[in-house]
């Protein structure tokens, strides 16, 4: 302890200049928005540096784990494309793959995933440069992700379903009775599907797929099971818990989903505002 005494003494001067210094920089940047703005982009920069470094050795852990997920898309895939060529004619096949639909799907890399907070966020690695924007959906083979609600010219940030503020359409994948899927923070693999009116035909192990009623995600993408459900106290409407496809505590890739559209249907609802 005395040594610290003498250390602290010695370099009394240079430890209090050190210490202006901060607090000189500190004000500059709260004061001047242009500092502030340039401080800020440069901590992203940094901190996505720093996840993206910490991603590339937990990935090498979870190699085997992604393999077999690419293998069961690639089947699913193929599965699909085969279904299409027995029940179309040749002369009116259409090549998907050169097909321009109002979906543009690019793909990214998790570099940090929270999922034990209240609200939740996940970094992705890429951003701007790579043309990803807000509003955009996120989702694995699995099922939904999140949407992204920031970004910056090389990372994203994706506001997670495990998110409190979260709210996306979905609905029952047999009928057309829908709500909104939200979370109650309590375990990661289970979220809510709220306002379903009590008239849907609500079974345990019935499936809940997105209700393309938004123009982030398309109509029928897989979000999860039901586990149990029960109605309001006004008994109008089921609060519906669902386990999720998705395990949102070990993702490693994302596609990431642009609605091509969106820009021109959202100028249309608003013509009359």
């Amino acid at each position: 302890m005395q040594q610290i005494f003498n250390f602290l003494i010695r370099n009394k001067n240079n430890i209090l200049f050190l210490l202006l210094l901060g607090i000189s920089l500190f004000l500059t940047i709260q004061s001047h928005s242009f500092h502030k703005s340039k401080f800020i982009s440069s901590a992203n920069f940094i901190t996505g540096g720093i996840y993206d470094w910490a991603n590339n050795i937990q990935t090498y852990f979870h190699l085997e784990d992604y393999n077999k997920r690419l293998v069961e898309e690639n089947k699913y895939l193929r599965s699909k494309l085969t279904n299409i060529q027995d029940t179309i004619s040749e002369e009116n096949f259409l090549d998907s793959l050169s097909y321009e639909g109002i979906y543009q799907i690019r793909t990214a890399t998790v570099i940090n995933n929270n999922y034990s907070k209240t609200n939740n966020y996940i970094t992705l690695n890429r951003g701007e440069n790579s043309r990803i924007a807000t509003e955009q959906g996120v989702i694995t083979s699995q099922g939904i992700v999140g949407i992204i609600d920031q970004v910056s010219p090389n990372y994203s940030r994706v506001i997670s379903i495990l998110n409190s503020n979260s709210r996306i359409n979905a609905q029952l994948k047999k009928t057309n009775h829908f709500g909104s899927l939200v979370w109650d923070g309590k375990n990661p693999n289970i979220v809510q599907l709220v306002d379903v009116p009590r008239q849907a035909p609500v079974k345990k192990g019935d499936t809940i797929i997105t209700g393309g009623r938004s123009l982030i995600f398309p109509q029928g993408i897989p979000i999860g099971n039901i586990t149990d459900f029960s109605l309001d106290v006004s008994e109008s409407y089921y609060t519906i818990n669902i386990r999720l496809f998705n395990d949102m505590t070990n993702i490693g890739y994302v596609y990431i989903i642009e609605n091509k559209d969106k820009a021109e249907v959202k100028a249309l609802e608003n013509i009359d505002d």
